[in-house]
């Protein structure tokens, strides 16, 4: 069956990870309605790094429970390489999505800075010319999805309680 990913990233003491979301089409719907009914009175999308400790624990064993599963693309970075960094772990990530048989892939838009994105991701899908995965830069308000990746890669970075919350939903760690 072919799957749906949803892409955000992470940054922290010199190492950067990118948070695959990785969805089957079932359940969409139903992990969508459970991530929007955690925002509160007149919030527009989670972020996690916004979210006081408390509710961080809340929405970290939320989402620990929904029906996906998470890669964490892990490299060294430092402020001069982040960029190259982020497009290493990308050019794994659509390897690895297109060995998954991925159908769609939504991204979190970094809006000036989408250009790479697509720079890699054209390269990296012209070594698999049968491939016709979809692949969209979109605001994470408008994609629920978006959600997941930023709050497991941030507790991922975070390590210890945090990282243990949301271990249930990290399928993979790729040292890039």
């Amino acid at each position: 069956m072919p799957v749906h990913a949803f892409i955000d990233e992470s940054g922290r003491d010199r190492r950067y990870f990118i948070c695959v979301a990785v969805v089957d089409p079932g359940c969409l719907a139903p992990a969508r309605k459970q991530l929007s009914a955690l925002l509160l009175p007149g919030q527009r999308e989670l972020h996690f790094k916004a979210e006081k400790p408390p509710r961080r624990r809340l929405l970290a064993d939320r989402i620990a429970g929904l029906p996906l599963a998470t890669h964490i693309y892990e490299t060294t970075s430092t402020p001069k390489t982040e960029e190259q960094d982020r497009q290493r772990c990308l050019e794994q990530a659509f390897h690895h999505l297109v060995e998954l048989g991925a159908h769609r892939v939504v991204l979190d838009s970094r809006d000036h800075r989408d250009i790479h994105d697509r720079t890699t991701i054209y390269r990296t899908l012209g070594q698999h010319p049968k491939t016709e995965l979809a692949h969209h830069h979109l605001n994470s308000a408008s994609a629920p999805l978006l959600w997941v990746p930023d709050a497991v890669a941030w507790c991922y970075g975070a390590g210890g309680d945090w990282r243990r919350r949301v271990m249930p939903v990290i399928s993979k760690v790729i040292v890039v």
